[in-house]
């Protein structure tokens, strides 16, 4: 499983949150604590906002650790909104393109978790996406097909419920291929203005989130990035969130399984 961090608030430079602190993403990269495997060096990414309203990306193959690229970004970029992710690949090659977060427009998504039998539905996922959506895809990962489902879901709009009716998606493959539906996903999306999360897995077991509101701003992440332990605040399962500069609220994220079953 991968490992992110994102933030939203006053300006502050990317190493604040993603090399400096004594458990950052670097760290995590090579020694995660609460992941099902410590090591994530299989690529990383950023994506941060800044003057305009598309993010910036960097994505590289290389491990987190032994980027000196990524370490120099970060010292000098401040951004106000940015999100950050090291992979442990659960499917797909180790390449540029498989790497999180993955862009459409102003949009940025990065994901932690997975689609059990991928394999076996990827190709009626893809089959059921719009050409102009398709046509974006630059990978081979569950996680950037589900983030595509998200946009013809209208994430746009409605958030919440684009996550929700890509869950259905998924499940409904799953049922319609004879194959057990098993979801985790514990993901960060923004717009460049608001910052999303979710926290769920069909089978109630998902992937670690967790939440703080600090001096400059707020962050969420797969799991602390230092000691201060008092300070962070367990996402519960089966949760959205939604944080803005000024606000966060926490929603249950509920699919009905099935309802989700007959979606599509």
């Amino acid at each position: 499983m991968c490992r992110w961090a994102a933030y939203i608030g006053e300006e502050v430079f990317l190493e604040d949150i993603v090399t400096a602190p004594c458990h950052s993403l670097i760290a995590q990269s090579h020694c995660a604590q609460e992941a099902k495997s410590p090591t994530n060096g299989d690529g990383f990414g950023l994506a941060w906002y800044g003057e305009r309203p598309e993010p910036g990306l960097y994505r590289d193959i290389l491990p987190a650790w032994s980027d000196p690229n990524l370490k120099s970004l970060c010292r000098q970029i401040k951004s106000g909104l940015f999100l950050a992710h090291v992979r442990a690949s659960t499917g797909g090659a180790t390449s540029r393109a498989n790497c999180h977060p993955f862009v459409s427009g102003r949009w940025s998504f990065m994901h932690n978790g997975q689609i059990s039998g991928f394999e076996k539905i990827r190709r009626r996922l893809e089959a059921s996406i719009n050409d102009d959506l398709y046509e974006q895809r630059q990978g081979t990962t569950d996680s950037e097909l589900f983030f595509l489902l998200m946009l013809e879901e209208g994430l746009e709009a409605d958030p919440q419920g684009a996550v929700t009716r890509a869950t259905g998606r998924v499940v409904a493959a799953a049922h319609s291929a004879g194959v057990d539906p098993q979801l985790k996903l514990t993901a960060a999306f923004s717009d460049g203005q608001n910052l999303f999360a979710v926290r769920y897995a069909t089978d109630g077991h998902a992937p670690t989130l967790y939440t703080r509101d600090g001096e400059t701003g707020r962050c969420i992440v797969s799991e602390p990035f230092d000691h201060e332990g008092q300070s962070w605040q367990a996402v519960p399962p089966s949760s959205f969130v939604s944080m803005t500069r000024d606000d966060m609220t926490v929603r249950p994220f509920q699919p009905a399984l099935a309802q989700l079953a007959l979606a599509g």
